[in-house]
């Protein structure tokens, strides 16, 4: 048997500026973490890494900070039904309202959360906050009482120990109906020790609470673990629907993952429709629900409230009609039989 290793290395020329080995041996462990990323096998350090280390340092310091004061925010994208265009739910999506930097997004600080482990309670954090808002709305009057909201949940946070009965508290303490909750779990995510996942998912479910798959086409699940998964929904990765031209490679990845999903009993999302030509296909295509800025960017609590008066607004814009609906149906009729 054959065993391939590679090696990452880092290196730093002394310099006078050096006054003990701690600080040297410091840039060379950056310079080492940085040829990880970029796959280089070697990488020299230079001042601008090291400019770009104090700043995640710093903003690691100002995390820790945020969880304990809940600095974070959340934006709501809206999930449409693609048949008739109506308002189903919402996507909770965190933004960190920084003290000096302002309005953060997650991708410059969900990384050092999993890495650091702050990522565990700032879930709890936005979960609980995410559902209480439906409820809110729900009491309001502005939500239909199956109003559904989602709340991505990474790997680090699926095998914690605690997971089940923090998440039974929440539900209970928040008042919110187990069934509008869902929890959007990467492809990826549920792979990483899948035999626990199942173990956990199915815990999940007893909760009552719904479970999607976020991101799919883009990892490595096998048929027989998609099976045994406990899970409500499919979600289309954005990078498969951004190019589903017809004919495309994408575009016979996207009809397959809506083809599996009908067979196995599973709703399906897309994600990132952004052109009615788009919306088209995937109507074409059977696919159920949608999001993306077509429809809707991520959008804050009081831009939501005023959605949420008129949550039929598409229907005015998209040409969305009951023979738009027949002739969705004939047109799948019609790829199916090309």
């Amino acid at each position: 048997r054959q065993i391939f290793t590679t090696a990452s290395i880092g290196i730093v020329f002394s310099h006078p500026r050096y006054t003990d080995a701690e600080d040297l041996l410091r840039d060379a462990d950056i310079a080492m973490y940085y040829a990880k990323q970029t796959n280089t096998g070697h990488v020299i350090f230079d001042q601008i890494m090291h400019a770009r280390a104090v700043c995640l340092l710093e903003l690691e310091t100002d995390l820790r900070l945020a969880v304990e004061k809940s600095e974070f925010e959340l934006y709501y994208q809206p999930l449409v039904n693609l048949d008739n265009v109506e308002l189903m739910g919402f996507e909770a999506l965190v933004r960190w309202n920084h003290p000096s930097r302002g309005l953060i997004t997650p991708g410059e600080f969900i990384s050092i959360a999993e890495t650091t482990g702050l990522i565990i309670p700032m879930t709890a954090q936005l979960l609980r906050m995410a559902c209480t808002q439906v409820v809110d709305w729900q009491k309001r009057g502005l939500a239909r009482p199956s109003m559904v909201v989602s709340v991505n949940l990474s790997a680090a946070y699926l095998d914690q120990p605690g997971i089940i009965d923090q998440l039974r508290t929440i539900v209970f303490e928040t008042g919110i109906a187990p069934e509008c909750l869902k929890l959007e779990i990467t492809e990826s995510a549920v792979m990483e020790n899948a035999e626990n996942a199942v173990k956990v998912l199915n815990r999940i479910k007893e909760l009552g609470v719904r479970i999607s798959i976020d991101d799919f086409g883009t990892g490595y699940s096998s048929l027989s673990y998609l099976h045994r998964f406990p899970i409500d929904m499919l979600k289309i990765d954005r990078s498969f629907v951004s190019s589903m031209e017809e004919g495309s490679e994408n575009g016979e990845i996207v009809r397959t993952v809506i083809a599996l999903a009908k067979a196995l009993n599973l709703g399906v999302i897309a994600e990132g429709i952004e052109s009615i030509h788009q919306f088209h296909q995937l109507r074409i295509l059977g696919c159920d629900y949608g999001q993306g800025y077509l429809f809707s960017r991520p959008i804050p609590v009081a831009e939501v409230n005023k959605l949420l008066e008129d949550p039929h607004r598409w229907q005015n814009i998209l040409p969305v009609n009951d023979f738009g609906v027949i002739a969705r149906n004939l047109e799948y009729t019609q790829l199916r039989l090309q």
